[in-house]
């Protein structure tokens, strides 16, 4: 697990709920919270603007892609400012 978590003591589900994904990161929990708040909207938008755009093809024709490359730049930037970006996969928000 976590290098401050001593050895003969198991980490408890509230730690493993809360915080234990966002320190593995190098991040707190409401800057991990905020950041997939952030994603998730953007995501939810891009949605929306992609099945607009499948029914009516000449609207949004570019939104649902710029949306995904600005949310894809916002996480590799957060990754890179992280005290272990290493611990980041290509998919971890």
């Amino acid at each position: 697990m976590e290098d401050n978590i001593s050895p003969t003591r198991r980490p408890g589900l509230i730690f493993r709920l809360f915080t234990a994904h966002p320190q593995s990161l190098g991040l707190s929990w409401a800057t991990h919270g905020a950041g997939a708040v952030k994603i998730g909207f953007q995501l939810i938008g891009a949605g929306m603007a992609a099945l607009f755009h499948a029914a009516v093809p000449g609207c949004f024709t570019e939104t649902a892609g710029r949306t995904v490359t600005r949310t894809y730049n916002y996480i590799q930037k957060t990754r890179a400012a992280s005290s272990k970006p290493e611990n980041w996969s290509d998919y971890d928000i």
